[in-house]
């Protein structure tokens, strides 16, 4: 489970061969001791929650990352290494 990015006390995970329980890209963010499994890279939430001003940092991110997020998702459902992405400041 590679970490791609961690920014504002998020870390942003992509699961090697995670494409069986939601069938759809997503990433995995955790933040203190919540967890939400998003959508990418339309930002849908699928299951947990963070807090929400947390959530809009996330969601501003995914929307600047959209093409490195899918490129990333494509990389591990097939068993390879993502690559990191840039953090938001």
């Amino acid at each position: 489970m590679p970490s791609i990015s961690m920014f504002y006390g998020l870390i942003v995970y992509m699961y090697f061969m995670d494409n069986k329980q939601h069938k759809l890209p997503h990433i995995h963010v955790k933040y203190q001791n919540n967890e939400v499994i998003v959508q990418i890279p339309e930002g849908t939430v699928l299951e947990g929650s963070i807090p929400s001003s947390k959530m809009k940092l996330l969601q501003a991110w995914i929307e600047l990352h959209k093409e490195e997020l899918i490129a990333d998702w494509e990389l591990t459902v097939s068993g390879e290494q993502p690559y990191k992405i840039e953090p938001l400041r």
